[in-house]
């Protein structure tokens, strides 16, 4: 058996618990909460309002020091426990065992050969910890009287977490001994680190993240000592920003959505030993079986003996991957790079410009991605930037002219152009934007392979270098791609090459490739409209083995939309315990913002 776990207060560097009178701290946690509550500062201002939050949060947790509850040993002390545990509880545990993978971490390694789609994992309901679990708990109480725990669920999962790991007999204790005791996403990152990352397209999400993060902690530290019911709560004597910043961390990296047991909507949920596994390209191959009410993964690949056990996580990006999971994968085959575009309102072919985009039910203004492979756009961005180029003349053809309607279809179809120069015109913007976002780097991308090849290092600064490096290879990958695609268009200008014609069959063909190819337009989700929001939950059935009905789960669905109702009442949850500030200016609290992003300003770019 492993080592028994102790839960102990962590002592100073003293020697001694560190001392704080209650008033001195609220005072802190006060100045906290106004200052991540005020208005979002004006463009340019980001990272000073970074700097002064991350300086208050410094002064907390230098008060806090030595006050966070700790376990004995290490991580892997705990894992043998883990398994009995997970074994007592009717989980599989034969065919793998948890294993150190050195530069990946823990990970499941084979102890068997395990042949690809074979079921060879599965975790049952009890052992979950879900929304409905925290409800049943001793947190039930405060999260029937608070909007933000009944609105987020991943807020209350980060709570729960913390009220069980405080009881040393709590049934998931287990699990959450083996939990690490400090992650490597941006939270944990030194100010010099993520300075690294000023001028790149991820770093506004992660100096949101940190405030978001910095917010939620002040004002759940003024709930727990002032809501009557947080009184019983373990967290009162002792609630760190460490503490919190440890949650957010578990909760972001292992959240999943799972269906409630009558199988009519999804929550989210932590599953233990299954969230042990790393990722790697492929499908998904874990769902939830209703009718054995567990989750059950299959085998990606053949594994022999002794060869890790991957999962896929989800089509995430690298910044995505940094910012929720803490790593960098080099090999990712769904890498992009956010790019924001939209429609001016004072350009005097605005309002027909924003009814074509209308019927292709694109908004006139929003975020896009650009790929790391190829083609480096998608049909909707392709779309957008056809409207987005388009003459007087042509706008009146595709509102008015002959079979109109039809011609909205083709607009993401790369096989039937507007015209020759509208082409032209695309092309030389995508050439161009991708050109200008370069030049707000500060280093070059060879710069930053040399920067790579320096031994010392940190872990942080090599993972956030990666990601600086990846975003300009798919900028230049772009750049490179519209000067190909604008001198191919110009030569067939040149040559008074005939347009492509439609036929009628031809409408519902949108792109000349992907799974859902042949839909139109305005039926497909426009997955990277509010790119920067939350992911759509993947909700439908899945058939895992043929056999029995399931529900497909993605390591990526670990966020839920919020409504703009559930959103005013957070703010005016938020607005009892921080300064006021003008309507519609503040960011909602929530453990999903680490997806946050604002609405794109309307201006042609």
């Amino acid at each position: 058996m492993g080592k028994k776990s102790r839960v102990k207060t962590q002592k100073s560097g003293s020697g001694a618990t560190a001392v704080v009178s209650s008033k001195e701290m609220m005072n802190f946690i006060s100045e906290l909460l106004q200052k991540c509550s005020s208005a979002a500062p004006s463009a340019g201002k980001e990272w000073e309002e970074y700097i002064q939050i991350r300086g208050l949060v410094e002064k907390i947790r230098k008060k806090q020091k030595g006050l966070s509850i700790v376990f004995e040993g290490s991580r892997e002390d705990y894992f043998t426990d883990l398994m009995s545990w997970a074994e007592e509880n009717n989980a599989s545990c034969d065919g793998f065992m948890v294993t150190n993978f050195g530069t990946e971490g823990y990970g499941l390694r084979a102890t068997r050969d395990i042949k690809a789609e074979e079921l060879f994992l599965w975790i049952p309901r009890k052992m979950l910890m879900t929304v409905e679990s925290a409800q049943n708990s001793v947190l039930g109480p405060l999260y029937s009287q608070d909007r933000i725990l009944q609105a987020m669920g991943n807020v209350t999962l980060a709570f729960h977490l913390l009220c069980e790991r405080a009881d040393p007999v709590s049934f998931w204790q287990p699990y959450i001994r083996s939990l690490p005791q400090e992650y490597d996403t941006p939270l944990y990152y030194k100010q010099e680190e993520v300075e690294l990352l000023l001028g790149t397209q991820a770093v506004q999400d992660i100096l949101n993240q940190y405030k978001n993060t910095a917010r939620q902690y002040a004002y759940f530290y003024k709930l727990i000592q002032t809501h009557p019911a947080a009184s019983k709560l373990p967290l009162k004597d002792s609630f760190t920003f460490d503490d919190y910043r440890w949650a957010v961390s578990s909760v972001m990296t292992r959240q999943n959505q799972i269906p409630t047991e009558d199988g009519s909507r999804v929550t989210l949920a932590l599953i233990p030993l299954w969230d042990m596994c790393n990722h790697t390209n492929g499908l998904i191959t874990t769902g939830y079986n209703l009718e054995d009410d567990r989750c059950e993964c299959v085998a990606l690949q053949d594994y022999k003996e002794n060869e890790q056990i991957y999962i896929f996580y989800g089509t995430r990006s690298n910044a995505e991957f940094v910012i929720h999971n803490g790593f960098f994968f080099q090999d990712n085959a769904h890498d992009r790079v956010k790019i924001k575009l939209g429609v001016s309102k004072s350009e005097r072919l605005y309002a027909m410009k924003a009814e074509v985009l209308a019927r292709a039910g694109i908004p006139a203004s929003c975020i896009f991605a650009l790929h790391c492979n190829e083609p480096p756009i998608s049909a909707q961005l392709l779309a957008f930037l056809r409207v987005f180029c388009m003459t007087e003349e042509e706008l009146k053809d595709y509102l008015l002219g002959d079979r109109a309607i039809n011609k909205i279809f083709t607009l993401g179809n790369s096989e039937f152009p507007v015209s020759w120069e509208n082409e032209i015109k695309l092309w030389t913007f995508l050439e161009t934007r991708a050109a200008l976002l370069l030049k707000t780097y500060k280093t070059t991308s060879e710069e930053d392979q040399s920067l790579l090849e320096k031994p010392d290092l940190s872990l942080h600064s090599r993972v956030v270098i990666q990601l600086r490096q990846a975003e300009k290879q798919i900028l230049e990958k772009a750049s490179a791609s519209g000067r190909a695609k604008r001198l191919h268009f110009e030569k067939k200008l040149e040559e008074g090459a005939p347009l492509p014609r439609y036929e009628e069959s031809d409408i519902a063909l949108l792109e000349n490739t992907g799974a859902d190819a042949k839909l139109p337009i305005i039926l497909r989700k426009l997955e990277e409209v509010e790119e920067g929001q939350e992911i759509q939950v993947e909700e439908h059935s899945h058939l895992l083995n043929g056999e029995k009905v399931l529900y497909e789960m993605d390591m990526e669905a670990n966020r839920q939309p919020v409504q703009e109702k559930v959103r005013k009442d957070v703010n005016s949850a938020l607005d009892s315990f921080g300064s006021s500030t003008e309507k519609g200016q503040r960011e909602t609290a929530d453990l999903s913002a680490i997806r946050t992003e604002d609405n794109p300003k309307e201006n042609s770019e």
